[in-house]
């Protein structure tokens, strides 16, 4: 499972509004090789579902992963931190073994 905290889902929400996205576009997070750790994280908001692709909601936000993708970040969990020291989205992967110092690089 893929979680969204309540915060990241009111930001998800926000972004949603300011960039004109349709009430059915959901956020898809996919994982990349690349990044000082060795794998990256790329989100983007989407509208059409591909074959294979695992859904989320949570919050009232969903969030899908392609099954490649799953297998790195299945039980993380999305999180917002906003403010003048906050990080923006964060991703608490439980299997990352190394995490970048920015937060959007990790190895499992």
């Amino acid at each position: 499972m893929i979680t969204i905290s309540e915060a990241a889902a009111k930001k998800l929400a926000v972004l949603k509004t300011e960039e004109g996205q349709v009430d059915s576009a959901f956020l898809r997070v996919e994982v990349k090789k690349g990044g000082c750790s060795g794998l990256s994280y790329k989100m983007n908001f989407d509208t059409v579902s591909r074959e294979g692709d695992k859904t989320f909601e949570t919050n009232g936000q969903k969030v899908v992963v392609d099954p490649q993708s799953i297998l790195y970040i299945l039980g993380m969990t999305l999180e917002y931190s906003g403010g003048l020291n906050g990080k923006g989205f964060v991703f608490n992967n439980p299997n990352a073994s190394k995490n970048c110092g920015c937060g959007s690089s990790f190895n499992v």
